[in-house]
């Protein structure tokens, strides 16, 4: 009996011998080392005040609780100041945006060699490219013209530029967009969603948009049409370009339902925008799965702010 038990302790012990030596390797398996994310932050601060220098220390990113380990942050000049920027117009807007044409033609030339500039037209659902991605900013200016006042039988600006974002190559640059519209979707319109107070087309191209790490500036201009006038559609719609424009870290600009006199104030704001841009790299523990995971930013540097993307793509561990 002593020799019997003597054996099952022997046994015993082999086994939790074999647990410890094995269990550290099997968690060494099924954790998944951390996925590095970039993303563009606009850092901003108040019109009397200096931005001060902003370190990777200063910068605070944060999943829920968790404070994420930034691992680069670098601010987008010299030879990180790449930019791909693409001035998207609803060719359902209303004829008077004629008079904010030569703004736009002037901003378009005061961008840095850095900048390349493209110029393309909502309607149909898609983007038809007026003039593709260039350094040529005297050619991206002449490639602007009056809006046709129609979009065809399925205007929406929201699948016209998730169309142009799908076609985007990935590149080393940053990539925003600049979307004159007001918003409303004249495919489905509001009969189509009824009982929601923005338009689901809008949560996609957010989606594309963060996935693809591309930012959404929105400029309201009255459309064409019967729709001009319902005040149910036009509000919606210009819920729908704000909203698409903070998912993505953009700026959206408006001023009521009404035609800005000028752009000038949303164009000079713009560039300060995209003058005061940083390239974030942060580690993030990834999903077994590919898909958005949502973070926040902040910094306890008094008087700055910061506007990026809702949430960032993030590969799938396969784990």
């Amino acid at each position: 009996m002593k020799s019997q038990r003597m054996m099952r302790l022997g046994i015993a012990l082999a086994m939790m011998a074999e647990f410890v030596t094995l269990a550290p390797l099997r968690a060494q398996e099924t954790v998944a080392p951390a996925a590095s994310v970039s993303m563009t932050v606009t850092a901003s601060v108040p019109e009397n005040k200096t931005m001060p220098e902003i370190k990777p220390q200063d910068v605070i990113v944060q999943q829920g609780k968790q404070r994420l380990q930034v691992t680069d942050w670098v601010r987008a000049q010299g030879d990180r100041a790449g930019l791909d920027l693409f001035i998207l117009i609803d060719d359902s807007a209303s004829s008077s945006l004629g008079s904010q044409l030569d703004e736009l033609r002037a901003f378009i030339k005061s961008q840095p060699s850095t900048t390349l500039v493209g110029v393309g037209y909502m309607q149909n659902a898609v983007v038809k490219v007026a003039q593709d991605l260039t350094n040529d900013h005297d050619a991206a200016a002449k490639a602007l013209r009056l809006p046709l006042g129609s979009v065809g039988a399925y205007g929406t600006p929201y699948l016209s530029v998730i169309d142009l974002m799908k076609r985007w190559p990935a590149n080393q640059n940053r990539r925003e967009v600049i979307m004159v519209t007001d918003g409303v979707d004249r495919a489905r319109g509001g009969r189509q969603w009824p009982g929601l107070s923005i338009n689901p087309d809008v949560d996609s191209a957010g989606d594309v948009a963060q996935r693809n790490g591309i930012i959404i500036h929105t400029i309201y201009t009255p459309g064409s049409g019967r729709m001009r006038r319902n005040f149910f559609e036009a509000n919606n719609g210009q819920l729908g370009i704000a909203k698409l424009s903070d998912v993505t870290g953009g700026q959206s600009y408006f001023l009521g339902l009404q035609n800005p006199v000028s752009f000038q104030p949303y164009l000079g704001d713009l560039q300060k925008v995209l003058d005061n841009q940083y390239l974030l790299t942060f580690a993030v523990k990834p999903g077994k799965k590919a898909g958005l995971q949502y973070v926040s930013l902040n910094t306890e540097l008094a008087g700055v702010e910061f506007s990026a993307a809702d949430a960032a793509w993030v590969a799938g561990s396969g784990k």
